[in-house]
């Protein structure tokens, strides 16, 4: 095994259609890999199809993969919560539904106090006029979506994102 495998941690995010949350996360400094997929329903291994009916409780998510050498968790909940609206429940631009609902999957006790208190630096500094309405819920099980959504953006540049990059946070 690898020095850097032996490194490498799991991250899962959702934030709306999960394209253009797969295509910001692949630029990203220390990620090795990322993929797409659902976390957060009732039912097993469920399909594309089945998600946009909107009655699994499924969220699109990003499997996010990081040598966290290179960065740190904390650091990708940071960058998550600039590439997309965290105070619209269930919506992210045109895109509505619990599937496109801002939640972070947990795998450590760690990993929700720092969310935690990323929001509370979130809410106390004022970053957003709303409040923020990101679930933090436990990893129950991933499920990738199909290969036609793998890569998506790189497989068809000019495909459908609502995501804008917005300025660094006030805060590390």
């Amino acid at each position: 095994m690898s020095e850097t495998s032996l490194n490498l941690k799991s991250a899962y995010f959702a934030a709306g259609c999960f394209w253009g949350v797969e295509k910001y996360f692949q630029k990203h400094t220390g990620v090795k890999k990322t993929s797409v997929g659902f976390m957060g329903g009732s039912t097993e291994a469920p399909t594309y199809e089945d998600i946009c009916k909107g009655d699994t409780g499924h969220a699109e998510v990003v499997l996010v993969e990081y040598n966290e050498l290179e960065v740190t968790y904390r650091e990708l909940v940071i960058f998550l919560f600039r590439m997309h609206d965290p105070t619209t429940l269930n919506q992210q631009h045109n895109d509505k539904g619990t599937q496109y609902r801002s939640a972070i999957f947990t795998n450590t006790d760690s990993e929700i106090k720092t969310i935690k208190d990323i929001i509370s630096k979130l809410e106390e500094l004022k970053v957003f006029t709303n409040k923020v309405v990101t679930s933090i819920e436990s990893n129950q099980g991933y499920f990738p979506a199909s290969e036609l959504h793998q890569n998506y953006l790189i497989k068809n540049p000019g495909g459908y994102m609502c995501h804008m990059l917005g300025p660094e946070l006030p805060f590390k």
